[in-house]
């Protein structure tokens, strides 16, 4: 069985660093790609940033170099570096695993990050 499970939400003052991690259990980690989105109230869910399973990335305009994915597969662990965080960012982030060999891609919950002064 799959799980997906985000930690490392909360509240940041503009400027500030976090650190978002996604445990993913099922024996899949290692050949799925992983992605980090994020949701706010009244949006559809957009994507922030991907990795293969390569360790090639992608990312959204708006990171413009804030954000970095990074993945440790002995740990089954996808990560998302968030500097010089915003207020626009504060959001819902969801974590997004494709596996190469499945037909169903999977969903964490969410963790809230939010942006405040």
């Amino acid at each position: 069985q799959v799980q997906v499970v985000e930690s490392g939400g909360g509240l940041v003052q503009p400027g500030g660093s976090l650190t978002l991690s996604c445990v993913v259990s099922g024996r899949i980690f290692s050949t799925s790609a992983m992605a980090w989105y994020r949701q706010t109230p009244g949006k559809q869910r957009e994507l922030v940033a991907g990795i293969t399973n390569g360790g090639t990335t992608n990312y959204a305009d708006f990171v413009q170099g804030r954000f970095t994915i990074s993945r440790d597969n002995a740990k089954d662990t996808a990560y998302l570096q968030m500097n010089n965080r915003k207020v626009e960012d504060t959001a819902v982030y969801y974590c997004n695993v494709k596996p190469m060999f499945r037909p169903n891609e999977y969903w964490g919950l969410g963790t809230q990050v939010t942006v405040s002064t």
